[in-house]
């Protein structure tokens, strides 16, 4: 009976001193984000010529004949 009741009384010790230990506090610091625009140039003049001269190859070779 009495080794029964020193268990149970190193057992309500463990579980004290480990919650005890587990209780901790963090603070975590947020900075606000910074959003900037961003400017991208995408230059389509190549792919806009050729279309513009497949499509009047046809008209060019008339005038050259």
């Amino acid at each position: 009976m009495n080794s029964i009741s020193t268990t149970l009384l190193k057992g309500c010790l463990a579980a004290t001193l480990l919650l005890a230990v587990s209780c901790t506090r963090h603070e975590v610091e947020v900075k606000p984000v910074e959003i900037k625009p961003i400017h991208i140039t995408i230059d389509v003049n190549v792919k806009v010529d050729r279309a513009l001269d497949d499509f009047f190859s046809d008209l060019d070779d008339l005038q050259a004949e």
